[in-house]
């Protein structure tokens, strides 16, 4: 394919090099002169292994050349793939600057042309740059409509400094942005002799995957510098613990816990975060990231309660008491400090849970509920229905499937307050359904 690549910092030159070493013919831009003869000399503007061999065959080939002239690269190229700088400002937001003057000149650039053209982010831009900011100004400056004069699509590199050639052509994934119905067949194409799948989801969803990426890999980091500071102060091999550590795919490497909904509990986690800070303060070891692990948590049931009190000091029913699905378990659980902070502020509650019954609970967990919410046995209702007669909100935590076609069937038009992410509430017409953050 003929492809034109805006900006030839790390992002764009192992892009150009890459693609073109694929066998399409590149245009490389950028605003630097410097760059471009670099560029048309067969030099890398940047240090990265490998990609100073790939551009001198590319340019020796015929199949990269770099320009200044946006006119010529946009009518001689059919895919233009944006891959400027998205620098901080001093607020923390990022600078749009060179995106926005990027994507206007491309749009300029696109009057007149006859044949349609497709625009590509590569950059990394908050959620709603594409709908919001992009293809208007894309379709302001062309004077052409998305999905006829051009195509717009988001594509967010996932590229190491130090290994990004490697990484170009071993992605885990490609993933694309695209307006609804759209399979991105032309980016498709462009990756077709990349063995990755490709995943195509709306724009939004793609934008906030590449910040989930970045933000989780600094989680991580964050994590195994603290913990293991930490670890150390008390003669441990932090390294060993760590090896092993990562010897769990089940919890530790995986998908488990990676599921946004609310707040988490029972007797182990919030117990050993405290414990675990203990140790670090015993020894006086900073873990300021680890401190906020907790409050966090506790802002995740206090954002549930605000949502809940908009609609009014109402009758709640609320599905789910013990800290999740399966178990009695009432320590600490986020479902009771739900409830607590609920009957504090004079709701009528009515809560449902099949698996806890009051009077077979004993040890801890029958000291830790009595000592939350006394007098608790009047509140539980043990029939889906009767849990939801009268009430106005419905604030689902936790069901079993048994119980779950009698929710359905019992609801009317209630505000449901979905924590659990269970799909058929969501398509339940009559309630006002609400998820966490969906």
């Amino acid at each position: 394919m003929r492809i034109s690549i805006f900006g030839v910092g790390y992002v764009g030159a192992v892009s150009g090099g890459c693609l073109a070493a694929l066998g399409h013919d590149v245009v490389a831009l950028d605003v630097s002169s410097e760059k471009v003869a670099m560029l048309n000399h067969g030099q890398s503007p940047v240090v990265e292994a490998g990609l100073n061999e790939l551009i001198a065959t590319a340019v020796r080939e015929g199949r990269l050349v770099a320009t200044e002239d946006v006119s010529r690269a946009i009518a001689s190229t059919d895919v233009s793939l944006i891959s400027v700088g998205t620098p901080s400002l001093p607020n923390g937001s990022v600078s749009m600057e060179a995106v926005d003057e990027v994507v206007a000149t491309i749009g300029r650039a696109l009057r007149g042309k006859a044949n349609p053209h497709t625009v590509v982010m590569r950059s990394t831009v908050p959620p709603g740059t594409a709908e919001d900011r992009i293809i208007p100004t894309l379709e302001r400056e062309s004077g052409g409509r998305h999905g006829s004069e051009f195509t717009y699509y988001s594509n967010p590199e996932f590229l190491r400094e130090g290994t990004s050639v490697r990484d170009f052509y071993g992605p885990p994934f490609t993933l694309i942005g695209a307006a609804a119905g759209d399979d991105a067949t032309v980016l498709r194409e462009v990756y077709a002799a990349i063995g990755a799948p490709v995943y195509v989801a709306p724009y939004r969803v793609v934008e906030g995957v590449k910040y989930l990426s970045n933000v989780y890999h600094a989680v991580k980091l964050a994590f195994a510098n603290e913990a293991g500071q930490i670890l150390a102060a008390h003669g441990v091999d932090a390294r060993a613990a760590f090896r092993l550590f990562r010897e769990d795919r089940v919890l530790n490497i995986s998908t488990a816990y990676l599921r946004p909904g609310f707040a988490f509990g029972g007797s182990c986690l919030p117990k050993d975060v405290r414990s675990f800070l203990a140790l670090a303060s015993a020894k006086d070891v900073s873990a300021p990231f680890l401190h906020q692990l907790l409050p966090s948590n506790g802002n995740i049931v206090d954002h549930i309660y605000e949502v809940i009190l908009r609609y009014g000091r109402q009758r709640v029913s609320l599905f789910g008491l013990a800290f999740k699905q399966d178990t009695d378990d009432l320590r600490e659980s986020p479902f009771v400090l739900l409830a607590e902070k609920l009957l504090g502020k004079g709701f009528d509650l009515r809560i449902f849970d099949r698996a806890v019954q009051i009077g077979r609970l004993v040890g801890s967990n029958r000291s830790y509920i009595d000592r939350e919410i006394p007098h608790i046995e009047r509140l539980m209702v043990d029939d889906v229905a009767a849990t939801l007669e009268g009430s106005r909100v419905a604030v689902i935590g936790h069901i079993g499937a048994a119980d779950q076609r009698a929710l359905l069937d019992a609801l009317t038009d209630q505000t449901v307050l979905d924590l659990a992410g269970i799909k058929e509430l969501e398509t339940r017409a009559g309630i006002n359904y609400q998820g966490v953050c969906w």
